[in-house]
């Protein structure tokens, strides 16, 4: 009967709208919520009857359905909290729950969250104050990543910074640039051995050095452009037993110089008497110190960088290197490809983390849980870890927080609308009431 038949379609229109009533204000409420996803109600039509020219009609009603939009992004609100994180474009933070971090009875599924306010626990963890553990691959003690597979959890752990933890980096490369007096190589001149001591780091960060000695060649006539080089490593300690020997010395060179126009004062050629090799192409000694391999550079042949022999000054004019002495964690921060690193008061810098961004192939079937994280289901499709800025994903950001995707606005106007909607399927209610009520007038 198509009078009843109204009757249930208003049912149906109220039970529809007051679903998306509580979508509604399920938004609003989360307006400020930060990484907030917003909640929409679609509505479909159920049809009874099709049959065309029957002179009646039976009201199917409406049926009401909810999702969640989580592939879209709110914009980003910038913080003073270097851990505070959040991703810009598509991508998701890996976490876990502190409860399962406590947890030795089983793997739970992996987690993930669009932004967070990381900070350390009594523990050092990352976490934030609702209990989500950031997960990360360990960088090795040489500050790389080692190869992770993209398509499971094993491998990551939660982020770990310890605030009271010294760290040193090790010279490995050193770049000499000296120029020698050419004067020094000329008949009659005094052939006075020139020193010079460089410092470098070893391994457990202590303070070494390697004292250089040049040596001129003085010829009974005209100029030899030649130089004797001996290296010596302070770390070395030469063996009492032993005496006739020299322990620390490392590497014995003759160095021979260019005085022609074109490559006057530049390397002419490198003859290696003890030690470390000489590699031509890129103008470096191999040397093998106390605390193991350093490269040196001196210059290749023909190069006006590196060792020099010009007029009568001697002068290093450029001498770098890499490594630094044992210093204090000062600063932990992360880059927008996902590395977490830690600075130190002696401005070393050392990556300790990489996050990595979850991917799947259909956000919006992701399972929503509380605390704005989400979880894989069979509608989202199988994760997959992406560097950041690789593939579909896009780049992490510190120092901000993803904003609620809520518009206040859009929400108050769907709020009228349904306010409306719903009183217009109470009024075909009453209405419907008030023909069956004729119906049974009739009687009378």
């Amino acid at each position: 009967m198509s009078i009843s038949s109204s009757l249930n379609a208003g049912v149906a229109g109220l039970a529809a709208n007051a679903t998306r009533l509580a979508t509604i204000s399920d938004n609003i409420a989360n307006s400020s919520t930060y990484g907030y996803k917003r909640a929409v109600t679609e509505f479909e039509s159920m049809v009874i009857n099709q049959a065309a020219k029957t002179g009646s009609y039976s009201a199917g009603g409406v049926r009401a359905s909810t999702s969640r939009l989580i592939e879209e992004r709110g914009s980003l609100v910038s913080t003073s909290n270097a851990l505070d994180i959040a991703v810009s474009g598509r991508g998701m933070l890996p976490v876990m729950t502190a409860v399962a971090l406590d947890n030795s009875t089983g793997d739970e599924p992996l987690k993930m969250t669009t932004t967070g306010a990381f900070r350390t626990d009594v523990d050092g963890t990352l976490m934030t104050e609702s209990g989500l553990v950031l997960l990360g691959w360990p960088a090795s003690a040489d500050g790389t990543i080692p190869t992770f597979a993209r398509d499971t959890m094993s491998g990551m752990e939660p982020v770990v910074i310890n605030a009271n933890q010294t760290a040193g980096d090790p010279t490995t490369t050193l770049n000499l640039g000296v120029n020698l007096p050419a004067t020094d190589t000329e008949a009659g001149s005094a052939g006075d051995t020139l020193p010079l001591s460089v410092e470098y780091f070893g391994n457990l960060g202590t303070s070494e050095t390697l004292d250089i000695t040049f040596h001129p060649t003085v010829p009974a006539t005209g100029a030899s452009n030649e130089w004797a080089m001996v290296i010596r490593d302070s770390a070395t300690v030469d063996d009492p037993g032993t005496p006739a020997t020299d322990e620390s010395v490392i590497g014995r060179y003759v160095l021979t110089f260019d005085d022609s126009r074109s490559s006057g004062g530049t390397l002419a050629s490198v003859n290696v008497i003890a030690g470390g090799t000489y590699d031509a192409s890129t103008g470096t000694l191999d040397l093998s110190v106390a605390g193991g391999p350093l490269s040196v550079t001196i210059g290749k042949i023909g190069d006006t960088n590196g060792l020099t022999q010009l007029s009568d000054s001697f002068s290093p004019t450029s001498i770098t290197k890499d490594g630094s002495p044992v210093g204090n964690l000062t600063a932990v921060e992360i880059d927008e490809d996902g590395y977490i690193k830690a600075t130190y008061d002696t401005g070393f810098i050392r990556t300790v983390y990489q996050i990595p961004l979850v991917d799947v192939p259909n956000q919006n079937g992701l399972i929503a849980l509380d605390n704005q994280i989400f979880e894989v289901s069979s509608n989202s499709g199988s994760f997959f870890l992406w560097n950041a800025g690789d593939g579909p994903t896009g780049s992490i950001e510190g120092y901000a927080r993803e904003g609620s995707t809520v518009d206040v606005a859009e929400e108050l106007t769907n709020l009228i609308q349904t306010q409306r909607a719903y009183s217009s399927n109470a009024k075909v209610i009453q209405t419907v009431d008030e023909m069956l009520q004729e119906t049974t007038n009739i009687k009378r």
